[in-house]
C-alpha cells in the first residue's frame, strides 16, 4: 500500500445502537490491544501523532496533506538507495533490520532446515567475492537451451518454464480462484512480453529517453550474456516489445473483472491465436493434463500471437536470451547489478545509489514488499518461510488475537454501514450484508506453514538457489490445481508492509503492516482509527468498489446488484474519478481517474468508516481534545500521518501509469475534500483550493 499500496462519504449517519455496541466492542479491543502491546510512550509524538512535522502556515483547505506533513516534507530527504522516503517506508526499514538479524544469524547453520536453508540462500547473495568470479558463468544452461530452441514452437515451450524459472514469456500463466466456480482453482492466462513497466513507455514520445535507455540496457546485457550481434538484436527486440505493447490492453481495461474472464477448452484456445505452441507451453508449465483455462485479454491475444509468429526466430531467441539476463541480474556479477541498477532503479525511479548488499540479499531470500523500487517480488525467495521466522521472533499468537478481535468489529462497523446506506435498494444491500458476512479476516500470518523440505539451498550456488526456490514456488501452486480451494491461503508473505482483499472473500494484515503509524498500541484511539481502522475499512470495502460488486457472497463471478444500484454506484465513482483525473502530481503527469478507480474508492470508504466508528464509540460523549485538537482532526491526522513521505519524480511518472493507487497526497487530499466531517472539523471555507460544494462531494459508503 506504500506506493503501491493496497485502498467514503464524508456525512456521519446516526447508525442506532448496532452502530454504538459495534464500535464500543471495536475501541474495546483496541484498549486491549493496547494493555497487552503497550511500549513506554508512543512512537510518534505525545499521543501518536508528531505535530513538529505538521506545517502551520498552509491552510488545511488548500493542502490537508501539507498542513499534516509539510515540515517533515521539508526537513526530510530521499535517501539515495531509495525511490522514496516515508513513515510507511520506515515500517519497512524496521523489519528489514528484523530480518536482517534473522539471516545473518541462520547464516551460520547447515543447510538441513528451514533456518538453515534460508542462511545458506543470504550466504549465496552475500559471498560477492564468489559471485563476481563466477560472471555470466551461472546462465550458460538457460543460454544454452535458448540457443537450442531454434523454432517457434521451441521457444513457446521454453517460455512455459518462467513460471519455475528465468524464461520470459508472452504470456503470464498463474493459478487462482476460478471465478465462475470457486471450490476449484483454475489456470489464467494474460498478456505479458514487455520488459518496461507498461505499454506506454513504448508508445508515448513522453517516455521516448527511457524507451532509448531501455534499448542501450538491452544491449549491454546481450553483450554481458556473450551474445551475438548484441547491438542489432537490442533494436529488434525493442521493437518487438513495442509491437506487443500496440496489441496490449491498458491496465485500465484490465480491470474489468467480467471482461477479463474467458473460459475456454485448449481446443478453442488453438483456434482463437493460432501460431503459438499452446499445447507445449503448458506442457512445460507442469500442466500437460490440463483441459481448459481463463484467458484475460481476449481481443488482444490473437494479434500478439500474430505478431510472435511473424517475428524472425532469432529475434525471439534474443529477447528470450536478454529476459533471463534481465531477470537473473541481480544475482550475478557487478557488471550486471551496475546495469541493472542503473536501468531498473535510477532511470525508471530516480533511485541515486545501489542499497547495500544486504538490503539486497534480505529481499532476495525474504521477498515481500520492502519498497517501492523493488523488482525482486516474490518468485525465487523463501519469502513464506522467513515469515515463519519472522513472526515466530517479532509477533506471538497473544498479538494477533487482539488484532484479529480488532479487525472483526471493523467488520461489524461495516455491517451496520451497509444496511443504513441511502442510495442502495434493499435487495442489493441483502446481498451486500450477505456477502461482508463471509468475509475470512486473516491477520498476522498463516495458520499452516509452507513446507520447505524438499527444497535444497546450497551457500555456494546464488543461481541454483533462486531457480530451486522459484521451481519450488511454482510446484505448489500448479499442484494443487486439481484439488479443492485451500481456504487458509494467504497471498501476502507475513513480513509484507500490506493489506489485501482476495478472491477467497479474505482480508488480510499481515505482520509487517501492524507498526506504527498504522498501528500503535500507545497511541490515541482517534490516531489508531484514522490508520489502521482506515486500511482495515479500505479493504473490507474493497469487496463493493467497481470491481468487488461483480463477485458475489459465494465468490462467484455475477453482478448481484439491480440496474438502479449499479447506474448510482457508477454515477458517484465517476464524479469521483473526474476528481482524481485532475490531479497533476508534475507537471504533465496526471492521476489516472479509471486506473486509480477502486483504490480511490476504498479510500474514502475506509476513512468514512474510521470516522463513524469513532464517533460511535463514543457513545455520546463529547471526543476528548488532545494537544488543543478534537477528536475528528487527530481521526483526519492519523490518516494523514500514516501517508506521510515523497518520491522522485521520474517515480511518480512510472506510477501514474502503471500503479492502481494514486500518489500519496491525493490519497489524503482526494479524499478528505470529499468529507463533511473534514470541513467541519478544520472550518474549510469556499475558495480554499481542496473545497467540493456540498453538492458535489462525493458520496458512497
Amino acid at each position: 500500500m506504500d506506493g503501491r499500496a493496497s485502498k467514503g462519504d464524508g456525512k456521519i449517519m446516526q447508525l442506532g445502537e448496532t452502530m454504538k455496541t459495534t464500535s464500543n466492542l471495536f475501541i474495546a479491543a483496541l484498549l486491549a490491544a493496547t494493555a497487552a502491546l503497550a511500549a513506554d510512550k508512543p512512537q510518534y509524538g505525545a499521543w501518536g501523532y508528531d505535530t513538529a512535522g505538521m506545517d502551520a502556515k498552509t491552510k488545511p483547505g488548500d493542502d490537508f496533506f501539507r498542513y499534516a506533513n509539510g515540515t517533515w516534507l521539508d526537513n526530510t530527504q530521499i535517501p539515495g538507495d531509495k525511490p522514496a522516503v516515508s513513515l510507511r517506508l520506515a515500517m519497512t526499514d524496521r523489519t528489514e533490520g528484523r530480518l536482517h538479524e534473522i539471516m545473518e544469524a541462520a547464516a551460520s547453520k547447515p543447510p538441513a532446515d528451514l533456518e538453515g536453508k534460508v542462511g545458506a540462500f543470504y550466504h549465496a547473495f552475500m559471498d560477492e567475492a564468489r559471485v563476481d568470479a563466477l560472471g555470466a558463468k551461472p546462465l550458460d544452461p538457460l543460454l544454452s537451451d535458448v540457443r537450442a530452441a531454434k523454432s517457434r514452437d521451441a521457444l513457446a515451450a521454453l517460455m512455459g518454464r518462467g513460471n519455475a524459472d528465468l524464461e520470459g514469456s508472452l504470456f503470464n500463466l498463474f493459478i487462482d480462484v476460478d471465478l465462475k466456480d470457486p471450490k476449484h482453482y483454475a489456470a489464467y492466462v494474460s498478456q505479458s512480453g514487455l520488459g518496461l513497466p507498461d505499454r506506454d513507455y513504448y508508445l508515448k514520445p513522453d517516455f521516448a529517453a527511457q524507451k532509448a535507455k531501455y534499448q542501450a540496457y538491452v544491449a549491454q546485457l546481450l553483450h554481458l550474456a556473450n551474445w551475438p550481434d548484441a547491438d542489432a538484436r537490442a533494436k529488434d527486440v525493442v521493437d518487438f516489445e513495442t509491437r506487443i505493447a500496440d496489441a496490449s490492453w491498458t491496465k485500465a481495461q484490465q480491470r474489468d473483472p467480467v471482461a477479463i474472464y474467458n473460459p475456454m477448452t485448449i481446443g478453442e484456445l488453438e483456434k482463437l491465436a493460432p501460431g503459438f505452441a499452446w499445447r507445449p507451453y503448458l506442457a512445460q508449465a507442469g500442466l500437460a493434463k490440463l483441459d481448459h483455462v481463463v484467458i484475460a485479454e481476449k481481443s488482444a491475444f490473437p494479434k500478439l500471437v500474430a505478431i510472435y509468429a511473424a517475428t524472425p526466430v532469432e529475434t525471439l531467441q534474443a529477447w528470450q536470451a536478454f529476459h533471463v539476463a534481465d531477470n537473473a541480474a541481480p544475482y550475478l556479477s557487478k557488471p550486471f547489478t551496475d546495469a541493472y541498477f542503473e536501468m531498473r532503479d535510477k532511470t525508471l525511479s530516480g533511485q541515486k545509489e545501489k542499497r547495500a548488499r544486504w538490503k539486497s540479499a534480505v529481499l532476495a531470500v525474504g521477498g515481500g514488499d520492502f519498497g517501492v523500487g523493488d523488482r525482486f517480488g516474490t518468485y525465487g525467495t523463501m519469502g513464506w518461510g522467513v515469515g515463519e521466522l519472522y513472526t515466530a521472533k517479532y509477533f506471538p499468537p497473544q498479538t494477533k488475537a487482539k488484532i484479529t478481535e480488532l479487525v472483526g468489529n471493523l467488520k461489524a462497523a461495516y455491517h451496520a454501514r451497509l444496511e443504513h446506506l441511502d442510495w442502495m435498494g434493499a435487495e442489493t444491500k441483502k446481498e451486500a450484508v450477505r456477502k461482508l458476512d463471509t468475509y475470512n479476516i486473516k491477520v498476522g500470518y498463516p495458520d499452516h506453514p509452507r513446507d520447505y523440505s524438499q527444497v535444497a539451498m546450497k551457500a555456494d550456488d546464488l543461481i541454483g538457489d533462486l531457480r530451486a526456490a522459484g521451481a519450488a514456488d511454482w510446484a505448489f501452486y500448479s499442484g494443487r490445481i486439481a484439488g479443492p480451494v485451500d481456504q487458509s491461503d494467504w497471498i501476502m508473505t507475513p513480513q509484507t508492509n500490506d493489506a489485501y482483499n482476495g478472491n477467497l472473500r479474505d482480508i488480510a494484515f499481515p505482520a509487517g503492516i501492524l507498526q506504527a503509524p498504522v498501528f500503535d498500541a500507545s497511541a490515541d484511539p482517534a490516531i489508531n482509527y484514522g490508520a489502521v481502522g482506515g486500511i482495515i475499512g479500505h479493504e473490507l470495502t474493497h469487496g463493493f468498489d467497481d470491481q468487488g460488486r461483480k463477485i458475489d457472497a459465494e465468490g462467484r463471478l455475477r453482478d448481484w446488484w439491480t440496474k438502479d444500484d449499479a447506474a448510482k454506484f457508477e454515477a458517484r465513482a465517476k464524479m469521483l474519478g473526474a476528481q482524481y483525473s485532475a490531479f497533476e502530481p508534475i507537471p504533465g503527469a496526471h492521476v489516472n481517474g479509471a486506473l486509480t478507480m477502486g483504490e480511490n474508492i476504498a479510500d474514502l470508504g475506509g476513512l468514512t468508516l474510521a470516522l463513524d466508528a469513532y464517533h460511535a464509540s463514543l457513545h455520546g460523549k463529547p471526543a476528548p481534545v488532545i494537544g488543543g485538537l478534537t477528536g475528528d482532526q487527530r481521526v483526519l491526522l492519523g490518516w494523514a500521518q500514516a501517508w506521510r513521505g515523497k518520491v522522485t519524480d521520474d517515480y511518480v511518472r512510472k506510477q501514474v501509469v502503471s500503479d492502481p493507487h494514486s500518489p500519496r497526497q491525493f490519497r489524503v487530499n482526494g479524499v478528505v475534500r470529499n468529507l463533511d466531517t473534514w470541513y467541519a472539523a478544520f472550518a474549510v471555507k469556499p475558495g480554499e483550493k481542496l473545497y467540493v460544494a456540498p453538492e458535489k462531494r462525493v458520496r458512497i459508503w
